[in-house]
């Protein structure tokens, strides 16, 4: 199947080499042409202008935009909105606010153009491992372009399937699930990043707890002076707490016990103040995602510990890396 893609970053570049090595014939654009001959070189056939990048699409096309959400996102579908035709189809698979999904498929739909939005969650690890799914749509367009995420997707792998799931049928299992109309992929995405700060700082927390064991307010006999990068590496196996967050960790530990490269300057990218945007117009209390929010505000004024192992796990699973000190 053939798709073009706009935004050749971390996600982006991956995305088109995985669906290359399945076969699949990739159009790629981006504002930068290194990024663009890059791939070119690996067999994408790549876009001089926006609009030789549409020319070179069959119909009906297929545009995934992997660009950062908010402006660039909005940008970027306003103008393919000016150069599609009937029938095609636009795919956002960034982290675009769900309510913005709502916006632009109400916006497209009066020109007949179909939009789907994918929350995608793997990073830069994604390319081997494959990108977890959750998309919004019209139930046709979206299975229309099911060769598509099931490429992208990383299949059943080694994981034990649930008991009673035998019985299910669906795309579930292979890591790609259709959540809904237009806005329900992100919608689930976002709580997904918001279960994560949550997660992420569980963690965080109890390291700092192993970190300052040793500390000399103790009294000597309960000081502990642990080696934390045992500690995450023997829960990878068999503990009931035992995650890829958790296996990061561990990588992050066992490479920088201290943390010394990281000074604990945590960011957000904003799914985690819509998800208790969301929890707030539910009345549904979110005591910790809230917490583990307003947590990543305080790193940027001071730095422990804990910061530093959140920083560290952000720049594991998606190469996330943190602003340079000022001064």
């Amino acid at each position: 199947m053939q798709l073009g893609m706009i935004g050749l970053g971390r996600m982006g570049a991956n995305m088109v080499r995985r669906l290359m090595r399945s076969g699949h014939e990739c159009v790629v654009w981006d504002v930068n042409p290194d990024n663009i001959k890059k791939l070119a070189d690996e067999g994408a056939t790549g876009g001089e202008s926006p609009e030789d990048f549409i020319a070179k699409l069959n119909t009906p096309r297929v545009v995934w935009i992997m660009v950062p959400a908010g402006e660039a996102t909005e940008k970027t579908v306003t103008d393919l909105a000016a150069r599609l035709e009937t029938g095609d189809i636009i795919i956002d698979g960034g982290n675009s606010y769900f309510k913005d999904d709502v916006r632009r498929a109400r916006m497209l739909r009066e020109k007949k153009i179909n939009y789907v939005d994918v929350g995608t969650s793997g990073g830069v690890w994604g390319l081997e491992r494959g990108y977890c799914m959750m998309i919004g749509g019209p139930e046709e367009t979206v299975r229309h372009l099911d060769p598509i995420f099931k490429t992208l997707a990383p299949g059943p792998g080694e994981i034990v399937r649930t008991p009673g799931r035998e019985k299910i049928k669906g795309t579930v299992e292979d890591g790609y699930l259709h959540c809904g109309t237009s806005g329900a992929g992100h919608f689930v995405k976002m709580v997904h990043n918001g279960i994560e700060y949550g997660l992420m700082q569980a963690y965080a927390e109890g390291f700092d707890i192993f970190h300052n064991a040793k500390s000399e307010e103790l009294p000597e006999d309960i000081r502990y002076d642990l080696n934390v990068a045992d500690i995450a590496e023997v829960w990878r196996r068999g503990s009931v707490i035992s995650s890829w967050l958790l296996d990061l960790t561990s990588m992050a530990l066992l490479e920088d016990p201290e943390l010394e490269n990281y000074t604990g300057y945590v960011q957000d990218s904003g799914e985690g103040r819509w998800t208790i945007q969301a929890a707030i117009e539910e009345a549904v209390p979110a005591e910790v995602l809230t917490a583990a929010l307003y947590m990543r505000f305080r790193s940027r004024q001071e730095h422990t510990f804990a910061e530093k192992i959140l920083s560290a796990m952000r720049q594991k699973f998606g190469g996330h890396l943190e602003p340079r000190a000022k001064g």
